[in-house]
């Protein structure tokens, strides 16, 4: 890829960071911005590329300089970023955060893309990680921190292998899994999300026909998919597959199926499934995938990124059984997304306060640039039978004032960077109750 520093527009973002770390493992200088830093937050992603050796700039063009061989963004940064326009400037290329990966990931070990409208950076971090328990030593890039290689040091989402395969997660929502060319992709479901669900059915074929060697598919009717019947219960659950009996530690039948989908990808590489069996049950999760943050009183926290109706369902379907009521907030991500799925939203939050779930919604997260849509998640709130909910510190306080022993606390939403500490101080707030308050 030649010589040069690669400048990252947005690196504090999920990919972008990640990006980041993999181009200085490779041995590339690497600069960024992000909008956090010009508002002047130091968020804890920003503070350990820091110290992994990532200058950082504020978001004026201040961070594209003669050394820059190309400045990387994602479809996330909108035309006329000044990072954007320094670059045009100087003549220095832009390049997609997806084409850099692609290069990266393709360039002679073999590659395992992760596609699929939900469940990818389970799927992926486990399958990453398994693989790393079986002694393949894979390079890892994920959209989640895994709990097992996170450290007051490292992110937790990329672990940077010497020979084994690369895994790496491949993005629907701008049509950008389509620059990536794997020799090995798991396809762990397709649902209306970002597309309607016939567009996304087509984008996904059209993905599948670029795999080189096979893919592992959620696939009703086929081995081993079919009459997958896991056993449930609060922690986890249990599956058997080809005779052998698999232990998941992640609750929900959702990580029963990505767990299925990574233990048949590492079969597919050769590895036995006894020894993926003996692996599997010590797996602590990803942060922010039904990541259970604490309890007190009784009262157990759940922290996911939840966005979409079937994310949603799939998490609350996870807590619920187990639990005496559900207590969930749901923050929208963005005015568009919320205007698209609000008819399939609507019909999924009056289920869930029918059956008995306090739901609480809050507004959109605006993170900058262009709003679209006309959404109102108020009106959303009041429609549905759900609580309206002006901001966090107010959630924190009705929550802790309201949830009872044997109740779960789930907290839900994608991009907000306060959201985990928000659930953290529902744990916190809830300990510091009267007993006789709880």
């Amino acid at each position: 890829m030649g010589n040069g520093s690669f400048h990252l527009v947005g690196v504090a973002g999920t990919g972008m960071n990640a990006l980041a770390q993999v181009l200085l493992g490779e041995g590339f200088a690497v600069t960024g911005s992000d909008r956090y830093l010009d508002q002047g937050r130091e968020l804890g992603v920003t503070a350990k590329l820091r110290r992994a050796g990532v200058r950082l700039f504020p978001q004026d063009g201040s961070g594209v300089g003669p050394e820059t061989r190309a400045v990387v963004a994602s479809t996330a940064i909108e035309p006329g970023n000044p990072d954007l326009e320094a670059a045009a400037r100087r003549g220095i290329p832009v390049r997609h955060r997806s084409e850099v990966l692609a290069e990266l990931a393709e360039a002679g070990r073999p590659s395992v893309a992760v596609a699929g409208t939900s469940g990818k950076s389970t799927t992926a971090g486990l399958a990453g990680w398994l693989l790393e328990r079986l002694g393949a030593d894979p390079t890892v890039v994920n959209g989640a921190v895994l709990l097992d290689w996170e450290t007051p040091e490292a992110v937790g989402n990329v672990r940077r292998g010497r020979s084994g395969p690369w895994i790496y997660e491949a993005d629907e929502s701008d049509r950008s899994l389509l620059r990536y060319r794997p020799d090995w992709a798991v396809l762990t479901n397709v649902s209306a999300d970002h597309f309607p669900l016939e567009e996304a059915r087509a984008l996904f074929r059209r993905f599948a026909a670029q795999v080189r060697r096979g893919i592992v598919a959620r696939d009703d009717a086929a081995e081993p998919w079919r009459g997958f019947r896991p056993r449930l219960d609060a922690a986890g659950g249990r599956f058997v597959y080809r005779g052998v009996e698999f232990r998941v530690p992640l609750p929900g039948r959702h990580n029963a199926e990505n767990a299925l989908a990574a233990v048949v990808l590492c079969e597919r590489l050769g590895y036995p499934l006894e020894r993926i069996a003996e692996a599997l049950p010590a797996f602590r999760g990803l942060r922010r995938r039904l990541e259970r943050v604490g309890s007190a009183r009784g009262v157990t926290v759940f922290d996911d990124y939840a966005h979409n109706p079937a994310k949603i369902r799939a998490s609350w379907e996870a807590v619920a059984p187990h639990h005496r009521r559900v207590l969930a907030a749901w923050r929208p991500h963005g005015f568009g997304p919320l205007a698209a799925l609000e008819g399939e939203l609507r019909g999924l939050f009056g289920e869930m306060v029918r059956a008995g779930t306090v739901l609480h919604i809050l507004p959109v997260y605006y993170a900058g640039g262009t709003p679209s849509g006309t959404a109102d998640p108020e009106a959303l709130a009041r429609d549905v039978g759900a609580r309206w909910v002006p901001g966090l510190g107010e959630l924190v306080e009705r929550i802790a004032e309201e949830a009872r022993e044997g109740d779960a606390v789930l907290l839900m939403g994608a991009r907000d960077p306060d959201l985990p500490e928000a659930a953290r101080r529902i744990v916190g707030a809830l300990g510091t109750r009267a007993p006789d308050a709880i």
